[in-house]
């Protein structure tokens, strides 16, 4: 039996991914819990794993000759274990393409959309003092949700996955979609992406693999709280030199 694959991970739709990917894929993890709203993730330990500080990571010991090793971005772990196992990757250039675009189509627009649309509809409130001033990038990020949808639905005219066969382009798009109604969206006006939805949701391994670190899930801090605080500075507002700050407190 191979060696598990460690996960750095939190409960968010980019770490389900892997854990979702890691489940089909039929290979063994441990998760290694990174709680990103203590500011975990500013760790020196973690920085070496993933430099740009977010979860999800990997440390695989069985890497290529045998060797152990590390890579960052939920994307590029999907490729890699994809091409790791041969599975839910096409190995022809031609099948590898079509996945891939739809792969990052969800790195660069659906995920970094709709978790701007998930911070101003559910994290800004709390952090301004008038929520006049949020109502124009709420708004512009919810319709931004609606588009994407749009777009998949389209694809999922005449094909059952994105990509055709299922992949590690569905793996990635899933936690994602399956936010869209907490964010506003009526997912029955998109029949096709909700079919992909409800099919999605009733693989064993998807089961799995999105109940991932049950255990660590918390509500959300109360507003004006120490806890709701500590949050915000950690998830919320970096720069390069917060970041350099937080790091060094832990030595």
């Amino acid at each position: 039996m191979p060696a598990p694959v460690e996960v750095f991970f939190w409960t968010t739709p980019n770490g389900w991914k892997i854990t979702l990917a890691l489940e089909e894929m039929e290979l063994p993890y441990v998760i290694r819990p990174v709680a990103i709203g203590k500011g975990e993730q500013f760790k020196p330990e973690f920085l070496a794993i993933s430099p740009n500080n977010r979860v999800p990571a990997i440390v695989d010991p069985e890497g290529p000759g045998g060797a152990p090793i590390s890579v960052f971005e939920s994307g590029a772990i999907l490729q890699y274990l994809g091409r790791k196992t041969g599975k839910f990757y096409p190995s022809d250039e031609r099948g590898r393409v079509e996945v891939e675009k739809w792969l990052f189509w969800q790195m660069a627009g659906v995920g970094p959309m709709f978790g701007q649309a998930s911070h101003f509809q559910i994290y800004a409130p709390n952090l301004v003092d008038d929520p006049v001033k949020i109502e124009y990038p709420a708004k512009r990020y919810r319709n931004e949700v609606n588009r994407l949808l749009g777009v998949l639905d389209r694809r999922l005219a005449d094909r059952a996955f994105v990509a055709g066969d299922y992949s590690v382009a569905d793996m990635a798009l899933y936690p994602w979609m399956a936010q869209a109604g907490l964010l506003g969206q009526d997912t029955g006006a998109f029949a096709r992406v909700e079919a992909w939805l409800d099919g999605m949701a009733v693989r064993p391994a998807v089961q799995r693999g999105m109940a991932a670190g049950a255990d660590l899930r918390r509500p959300t801090p109360a507003p004006g709280s120490d806890e709701q605080r500590e949050f915000a500075r950690a998830l919320f507002g970096q720069t390069a030199a917060t970041v350099a700050e937080a790091s060094s407190k832990y030595g």
